[in-house]
């Protein structure tokens, strides 16, 4: 029997090293298909390494880099499902703005949507009640926005920042969410995973105060970093500053197109995705002896959100070619046309997610997981009370690193419980559980390499890099005040008094930029723009 083989830098910092090279790159060469790809290359060669022979094996590097990487990922039956989920739903997205939908909403929220205020606001309130999965959000809600953001010249940049600030955040404080049902499958045999989960929201600090700084930056028109020149440059007429992957078409509206030709299809689009959920938890299977809302949270929390969001994408393609076709908006052509529309417009997002997926497991494939344990671990008796923070910065690290969420806190929660068993008298626990999820997400919002940052650059239609760069002041501001509050959290470990001083410290952060930052609309700030762009 030949011997498993255990690369030379297995479970060392240097797994790290491959998903830093790429996130570097992209940072810095703007392009992010190339930057991803030299991450994976870096990952299959530091694979090839081994104590026997330590030097690089370029054959080995290249079956490692497509078996064990690019194939295996588009072969995993969660990742096609997230894949077919998102081509059904660019199918579903051209099917609206061809009927006309998107154009006539556009034109009722432009009677009724009278400021940018309002048009964020509105944006963040559409966000927060699609809670059900962060990738449904991301898309459903840059469909049925852009045309308003539009038209109140707000940039695609702060779309996307307000798309991706409500998606995982809200998700992952959300009880019946496909994140709820993935932290609550993460938990311990003989753990109720979804009480869990119910507990660790008040002390999830970095999801509730994104949410409370994104409606405070809102209401005070607060813009800093790079999005104060996106802003800017949006309220001159330039929306995109940096133009997008996929240029947007000039197509002529529909003239027969209506409100109820986009809000039909979304409500009809969410109540299937909801369905397909449940099915895949057996739901219609179960005994609702136990009382329908028990049974309804059982399904989600067991439900394959990837197959029942594509279950639910497609109802509501079938929904609506059906409608469109009786009501005589589109005919079957054109319907079969947006077909294809509606695959080339996802292109870049699938590109982005399978190397995205394949960088994942070349890090796995290095031994990440174990890495991190190791730091979780030995850092266990020395910072007792300082161990929140700790948890959410090294959650914070790697799920940057490896841009996924779900196997962050996968990896953590497990750990997290090992070091301090879930009892009622044990506060810590639960404490260092919250700050594992609020870390994942944290790391998942700001890293360019995460799958939801990227169907937000899908979803808003952004330039993916121009998202990252321009969300990644904010999310940082986010971070630092949540950091501050789990290292109060680990000394006071009480969930109302921790949390209201979390809400204190956000609000006072936010009034102090403003003083000291002028806001887009500020003639000084334009001046320095326009200057720098003369540059």
């Amino acid at each position: 029997m030949e011997a498993e083989f255990i690369p030379m830098l297995y479970n060392t910092f240097w797994a790290l090293i491959p998903p830093l090279v790429a996130i570097l790159l992209a940072l810095i060469t703007k392009e992010v298909y190339s930057s991803l790809f030299v991450g994976i290359a870096v990952g299959g060669v530091l694979y090839t390494l081994s104590d026997a022979a330590p030097f690089v094996h370029p054959v080995m590097a290249l079956e490692h880099i497509f078996q064990k990487g690019i194939i295996k990922s588009l072969a995993d039956p969660d990742n096609v499902g997230i894949l077919v989920f998102l081509v059904f739903l660019g199918v579903l997205v051209a099917l609206m703005n061809k009927a006309g939908g998107s154009a006539a909403f556009g034109k009722w929220a432009s009677k009724h949507v009278h400021s940018r205020v309002g048009a964020q606001i509105a944006t963040i309130c559409l966000g927060v009640l699609i809670f059900i999965d962060d990738y449904f959000n991301c898309l459903t809600v840059g469909s049925v926005m852009r045309p308003v953001t539009d038209r109140q010249k707000i940039s695609r940049a702060k779309l996307a920042y307000l798309i991706d600030a409500t998606a995982a955040p809200v998700c992952i404080i959300a009880p019946i969410s496909s994140w709820a049902a993935a932290v609550s499958g993460f938990a311990p045999e003989g753990t109720n995973g979804l009480m869990l989960f119910l507990q660790a929201i008040p002390y999830n600090y970095y999801a509730i105060l994104t949410v409370l700084m994104m409606v405070l930056c809102t209401v005070f028109k607060l813009e800093y970093g790079p999005m104060a020149r996106h802003e800017i440059n949006a309220r001159n007429g330039d929306i995109f500053t940096v133009a997008p992957v996929v240029p947007e078409k000039d197509d002529k509206v529909n003239p027969k197109g209506k409100v109820i030709d986009l809000v039909l299809p979304v409500a009809v689009l969410i109540l299937c995705c909801v369905t397909g959920m449940i099915y895949t938890g057996g739901f219609f299977e179960a005994d609702l002896s136990n009382g329908f809302f028990t049974e309804f949270v059982y399904a989600f929390a067991n439900s394959s959100a990837s197959l029942g969001l594509a279950y639910g994408a497609f109802g509501g393609i079938v929904f609506t070619v059906i409608y469109f076709l009786i009501r005589r908006v589109l005919n079957f052509r054109d319907c079969m046309t947006c077909v294809e529309d509606g695959f080339k417009a996802m292109v870049p997002p699938i590109t982005i997610l399978t190397l995205a997926w394949s960088l994942k497991a070349m890090t796995d494939s290095l031994g990440a997981a174990e890495f991190v344990a190791g730091m979780v671990d030995a850092s266990r008796d020395s910072f007792m009370n300082f161990l929140p923070a700790v948890v959410f910065l090294i959650a914070c690290g790697l799920s940057f690193a490896t841009g996924t969420s779900w196997g962050t806190f996968g990896i953590l929660i497990p750990i997290t419980l090992k070091v301090f068993p879930l009892d009622g008298s044990n506060a810590l626990a639960v404490i260092c559980v919250s700050a594992c999820m609020a870390g994942a997400v944290c790391g998942d919002h700001c890293s360019p390499i995460s799958d939801t940052t990227i169907m937000s650059s899908a979803g808003a239609q952004c330039n993916h890099i121009a998202h990252v760069s321009t969300q990644l002041p904010y999310a940082l501001t986010a971070a630092a005040v949540s950091l501050v509050t789990f290292l109060i959290a680990g000394f006071i470990q009480n969930a109302v008094l921790c949390l209201a001083i979390g809400i204190g410290l956000m609000v006072a952060t936010v009034f102090v930029l403003r003083k000291l930052i002028p806001t887009p609309d500020s003639a000084s700030l334009q001046r320095e723009s326009q200057q720098a762009e003369t540059e």
